[in-house]
């Protein structure tokens, strides 16, 4: 069984509800359409009932709940809740009744309300777009020293990482993470192996130097982080600077680095910046034919996650799944 479908299946053994702010998307039809026969999860369709069920024609959702934020008899609450949170930013009672007919916001709301116990959007909206609102309304896990990103990725045919199976951040959120929040990131993503993947972590802090190869301030940064997530988690394999060769292979990391817990064994990648993490994925998943699952978020109060405009309804699928067994 793939990682993947061990999460679906995890998923169905504890229904959520999962809010989809795009309900009239196509692809995000189609996927609701086999989450709703799966019985992955319960499912809220945002949108003008009429324009949602037009395009949801030759689709069965009639299992999911269609609410127009607009005709909501939740919409004077929520938007009066949403001002109480950000009246203190200047926010006025009139400009909150505005951004709350945002479907994005008014489902985010939803989640913070405890009406539905995750979200799941970004088909066709940028990830600033999803983000703004979950930082404001759901926020940060009590803790949480920071928002990561993560992918779930399975490499077909490969012999390195967990058969196949890495978890990868942050390759969505943090454009330049300093060495206390690459630290963060390594954290989350050793504690997210461990629960949502039933994985012993093995993380690596990757570099383009392995083990002083290389002097630069790019690279005292990685090493810092590493200190720092060692010093965080003592019984968690964590080790860098590392190259990603020397991360992964076992004849490279028996030169580059000799007696290191992860070097040729790593199964959680942590790049040492957005660039690199966000090209670094879709490599693999182009190039290497990899099943990507995310971008999933770690460290929010409430599971809201979102999905590449480039996303396939099948991708839709998996983060739908993701998000309730998050939600779990």
């Amino acid at each position: 069984m793939s990682i993947i479908q061990s999460i679906i299946e995890k998923a169905k053994s504890n229904k959520k509800k999962i809010v989809l702010p795009e309900g009239a998307e196509p692809r995000t039809l189609k996927a609701a359409d086999i989450v709703l026969k799966e019985g992955i999860a319960d499912l809220v369709l945002l949108g003008n009932a009429d324009e949602i069920r037009n395009a949801a024609e030759g689709l069965d959702i009639s299992k999911a709940e269609i609410i127009d934020p607009l005709k909501s008899e939740k919409f004077d609450k929520y938007a009066s809740d949403f001002y109480e949170l950000r009246k203190n930013k200047g926010l006025t009672l009139e400009k909150a009744k505005e951004t709350i007919k945002d479907n994005i916001y008014f489902g985010c709301m939803m989640v913070k309300e405890g009406y539905a116990d995750g979200l799941v959007s970004g088909a066709i909206h940028a990830t600033a777009d999803l983000l703004r609102p979950a930082f404001q309304i759901v926020k940060t896990a009590p803790g949480a020293k920071i928002v990561s990103s993560f992918f779930i990725m399975e490499v077909p045919n490969c012999e390195f990482g967990e058969n196949g199976v890495f978890l990868f951040a942050d390759c969505a959120v943090n454009p330049s993470p300093n060495a206390e929040e690459l630290a963060s990131i390594a954290v989350q993503s050793a504690n997210t192996a461990k629960t949502l993947l039933g994985m012993e972590p093995r993380v690596a802090m990757l570099s383009f130097s392995t083990k002083g190869s290389a002097s630069h301030e790019l690279v005292d940064k990685v090493r810092t982080a590493t200190e720092i997530a060692k010093n965080l988690m003592p019984d968690v394999a964590i080790d860098g600077e590392l190259q990603l060769d020397a991360a992964l292979v076992k004849e490279v990391a028996e030169l580059k680095a000799p007696g290191s817990p992860v070097a040729g064994r790593a199964n959680v990648l942590i790049f040492p910046d957005l660039q690199a993490g966000n090209i670094g994925y879709k490599l693999v998943q182009r190039l290497a034919k990899a099943n990507a699952t995310g971008p999933i978020t770690q460290g929010m109060g409430a599971p809201v996650n979102d999905l590449s405009r480039g996303c396939s309804y099948k991708d839709i699928v998996d983060v739908i799944a993701t998000t309730a067994v998050q939600a779990q």
